[in-house]
């Protein structure tokens, strides 16, 4: 009881910050619509977390509103979107998640061999950028069993090129696609690293962007469970064994109850003041997870990493969006 209360007192700084931030975001929002609170809600974050904010007492509390609170607003999601919102997506949705994920599998791991990385780090890279960033490298690496260091590198290389990608693609999906939704969706939902990255550059186009890049985002998310089948199977045929080694199940928790909200939603009509709630709530909690993103990235290590990584960082994120375009144009969603 006392290392639970303990656990939870750690976590009220770090808290409280990023609900300031949020709500001094949501204010400064007001004079400036156009920029939105989400979107100044991650950028005050960047600028408090490098200058006035380094502190190292705030840091659990930053990462619980980072990966809980954004999980949350996920699960909230779900009372917003009905299969007939998913079905928006359509066959060439599916088949766009599908070829980016074996695009990016397949040139990760190419570009990654061609720089002179482990086999490991470049499945672990393939992962983490074709799926969902760091979860997608932590359900992975016991199934090839890398080490510890290979996967804090990629893990940090990853959110790094996810933070640069997060702040760039809405710029190009805007200047190329117009005001198209399911382009701007597809562009950001089926390259962006992490759920909280695809939040964040959906929120600077426009909050009907988040709902259906988080869709895209989603059906990545649940193709994990083949890609882990598909590299530790690679994994056991080159190292000649079999392994019994329990996992925990690699669907993240806020995945599935987002899919089981959406079918509760689809299936029964809930009262609009049911569904208007979860959606102010999902907001606020997106926006402090915002915020907390902002205060947590430490934009020295930008320049800390070795030129290597930076190259194949670029290299990869290049791949990823030439490849997004392409198909966007091809398959014709829009």
């Amino acid at each position: 009881m006392h290392h639970i209360i303990k656990r939870h007192q750690a976590i009220l700084p770090g808290l409280g910050l990023s609900l300031i931030v949020a709500m001094i975001a949501k204010v400064i929002a007001l004079a400036l619509p156009d920029l939105g609170g989400a979107t100044l809600a991650i950028l005050l974050g960047i600028v408090l977390g490098n200058t006035f904010f380094k502190q190292d007492y705030l840091a659990s509390g930053t990462k619980f509103s980072e990966s809980k609170l954004l999980e949350c607003s996920v699960v909230l999601l779900g009372f917003t979107v009905t299969f007939q919102t998913i079905s928006r997506l359509g066959m060439n949705g599916l088949i766009f998640i599908i070829a980016m994920m074996a695009i990016v599998i397949i040139a990760v791991i190419f570009i990654g061999k061609r720089l002179g990385f482990s086999e490991n780090m470049g499945i672990l890279m393939a992962s983490g950028n074709a799926v969902c960033g760091s979860s997608a490298i932590g359900a992975v690496a016991p199934a090839i069993e890398a080490d510890e260091d290979e996967k804090g590198q990629i893990i940090t290389l990853v959110n790094l090129l996810g933070t640069v990608m997060m702040l760039t693609l809405p710029i190009i999906a805007t200047s190329l696609f117009g005001k198209s939704l399911l382009a701007h969706s597809a562009l950001l939902g089926g390259t962006l690293q992490s759920v909280g990255q695809v939040v964040a550059g959906a929120s600077l186009i426009n909050q009907q962007t988040v709902q259906f890049a988080m869709l895209f985002k989603i059906t990545r998310i649940i193709f994990l469970v083949v890609v882990v089948f598909i590299f530790q199977k690679r994994h056991q045929k080159h190292q000649k064994i079999a392994t019994t080694t329990k996992r925990a199940f690699p669907i993240p928790w806020y995945v599935l109850a987002f899919l089981i909200i959406c079918v509760v939603n689809s299936l029964v009509a809930l009262p609009k003041p049911f569904s208007d709630s979860a959606h102010f709530i999902s907001t606020w909690f997106e926006t402090i997870a915002l915020a907390a993103i902002g205060l947590r990235l430490d934009l020295k290590k930008f320049i800390k990493e070795g030129p290597k990584f930076l190259i194949y960082g670029l290299s990869v994120g290049s791949v990823q969006t030439i490849a997004a375009i392409v198909l966007i144009v091809l398959l014709k969603i829009r």
